[in-house]
């Protein structure tokens, strides 16, 4: 019998702390919305920016969720929608010059943390002998 779960306590340390900031990024953005960096680089493009959280949102949930069961392209999907929420508070550093610490610090933080913990060589290792 094959079982679904939303956290799975064999995975490594770093895939596990991964998925639980997968779930809680997932869930401030559909309370609180997105970052301003999110917003800002949608633009005037009120159809991007949906798109962007909806992908967050939801690839967050399912990426969680898949990486929980050991599936290979929910790995990629958490890898995706990580560096998406990263790369859009560089591009807003990089585009007003500004600091991505000075507007959005905590956040900022668990953004490269997510990111760093997906990418992780105990993660990689884990998810390339053992995810299907």
């Amino acid at each position: 019998m094959q079982t679904r779960r939303w956290t799975n306590q064999g995975q490594p340390q770093t895939l596990q702390i991964a998925v639980f900031l997968l779930y809680i990024r997932s869930g401030f953005a559909l309370i609180f919305g997105l970052d301003p960096s999110t917003g800002v680089l949608a633009g005037s493009s009120h159809t991007l920016f949906l798109f962007l959280r909806v992908f967050v949102i939801a690839g967050g949930v399912a990426a969680g969720y898949f990486i929980a069961n050991e599936k290979k392209w929910g790995y990629y999907l958490g890898v995706a929608v990580a560096s998406v929420a990263l790369l859009g508070r560089l591009y807003v550093g990089v585009r007003f010059h500004i600091s991505p610490l000075s507007y959005d610090a905590v956040g900022f933080l668990f953004d490269v943390a997510l990111v760093a913990l997906l990418l992780h060589n105990q993660t990689r290792e884990y998810t390339r002998i053992w995810f299907k």
